[in-house]
């Protein structure tokens, strides 16, 4: 292996994505498990060091928290969600076929995205448009999950639970509606009981005050968009401000054992193809794994490459084939910041093969 990184060619490639068209700010950082190799970056209106939106790598932060209670003996992936849930957030949420199937959703279907309930983000609502439509023109509206279980309960589930995978904000809120019922703590509080404070994270924190502006802005085309109050009711679902030195520090967590045995890693692996914007991937117990056919790069094939994106163009990610980790953002909406970071994150693995 070539164990060496190119500064010159990280940071030009870093410039080169900034085009002030599609995208107008990245940061990024690489690093292997020891530190022997690290290499931090940014361009555009963005710096090294600032806060930014970790969007649904936030999501990862959640497998923690469940595999920590599960350990602590506080859950089970096969617990119905209505044994930690008050009774109306679980009512009529699955109606498929005339079958209600709201009592038979587990909090496996939650975390591996199989429940078959609609993600409220992407969900055509009654006058034609999405949530997603409304955010991007700047409609700035909170979305705790009490209305989204109001929408949801109107919808019509993509499938029976169980039978297939479909990406949905929706299971990520009851997850962590049903983490704060077992806990006792609001998700600000467990965040930081068992990962901000245990990692000395000082600079990351789940967003709630709507006049904090330091997280750096995401954009959706040309257009900045700044949305406090939407993104200060999504904790558990893409609600973490953090840095990439600390999303570095996270992630490095994640896959070295920190937080549960390294080992557990291999039991998260039960992929299911999502097939979302901005690309096929597939998706585990709470993980994701880049899909990139074997004939894409036959000869210096990447192997494994695992972790979380975000909307806003955020990543994270893990490559055990050469002990890099990947972690940024792109704060761009339209899915160009994650082709460009994804190609990225392929070269540099490759050119270290």
């Amino acid at each position: 292996m070539n164990r060496t990184l190119n500064p010159t060619h990280l940071q030009t490639s870093l410039q080169r994505m900034v085009d002030n068209k599609s995208i107008f700010s990245v940061a990024m950082k690489v690093e292997n498990g020891d530190a022997s190799l690290s290499w931090s970056g940014a361009a555009g209106c963005m710096q090294v060091e600032d806060n930014y939106f970790i969007a649904s790598v936030t999501k990862m932060y959640i497998t923690v928290l469940v595999m920590k209670l599960i350990d602590e003996g506080k859950i089970r992936l096969e617990d119905k969600i209505s044994e930690h849930l008050p009774g109306h957030f679980c009512d009529k949420i699955h109606v498929f076929k005339g079958v209600d199937y709201s009592g038979q959703l587990t909090i496996r279907h939650l975390i591996t995205n199989t429940s078959g309930i609609p993600d409220y983000f992407f969900h055509k609502q009654e006058n034609g448009r999405t949530v997603a439509d409304e955010l991007m023109e700047g409609k700035d509206e909170a979305w705790p999950l009490e209305r989204t279980i109001g929408l949801i309960q109107g919808l019509k589930p993509k499938f029976k639970p169980g039978a297939k995978a479909a990406y949905s904000d929706s299971n990520y809120q009851l997850l962590g509606k049903i983490i704060e019922e077992v806990s006792g703590l609001s998700i600000p509080e467990i965040m930081k009981v068992y990962i901000f404070d245990p990692l000395g994270l000082k600079n990351t924190y789940i967003y709630q005050d709507t006049s904090d502006n330091m997280p750096a802005p995401f954009y959706y085309g040309s257009k900045k968009l700044w949305l406090p109050n939407y993104m200060a009711s999504i904790g558990p679902e893409g609600g973490i401000v953090s840095t990439i030195d600390e999303v570095m520090v996270f992630l490095k967590a994640f896959f070295e054992g920190v937080f549960f045995p390294k080992e557990k890693i291999e039991s998260l692996k039960e992929w299911k193809m999502i097939f979302p914007p901005p690309g096929l991937f597939q998706f585990g117990i709470g993980l994701e794994k880049l899909w990139i056919p074997w004939i894409v790069s036959p000869f210096k094939y990447p192997g494994e490459i695992l972790g979380f994106w975000g909307q806003t163009g955020t990543f994270a990610f893990y490559n055990p084939k050469t002990d890099l980790y990947f972690c940024g953002a792109t704060n761009q909406i339209n899915g160009v910041g994650h082709r460009k970071a994804t190609g990225l994150m392929i070269k540099t693995i490759k050119s270290t093969l």
